[in-house]
């Protein structure tokens, strides 16, 4: 059993690693980035406890709003989707960075 599961992941990495395109590894590196963030800002909370409960509630929806955002750009900019996308990959990446202010802008103003 434990063999054929390390069959997949190594198949899988491999896969991953020839045929995905260098900007979306970047962007799932981001991804991974801020799953690992919130997943450590709840292991806080639970651990240690939820004092200022406005500050952990802030971090933790910017966090799920990161990732929200940075997976619609990689569906946005993920070249098998091209059939069915009308945005350019710059206009994807303003449009993330725009959408990351003004996420960035709500949580300043729900902490203060």
């Amino acid at each position: 059993m434990s063999n054929s599961v390390l069959s997949v992941i190594s198949r899988f990495l491999s896969e991953y690693s020839t045929s995905t395109p260098s900007k979306l590894k970047l962007v799932d590196a981001y991804l991974l980035y801020i799953l690992l963030t919130g997943a450590m800002q709840f292991l806080y909370c639970l651990l240690v406890g939820t004092f200022p409960f406005n500050s952990f509630l802030s971090g933790f929806i910017s966090c799920v709003g990161c990732f929200i955002l940075a997976v619609c750009l990689s569906i946005q900019v993920n070249p098998n989707n091209k059939g069915n996308s009308w945005v350019s990959p710059g206009r994807a990446f303003a449009d993330f960075l725009l959408a990351h202010t003004v996420l960035h802008l709500v949580v300043i103003n729900f902490i203060g």
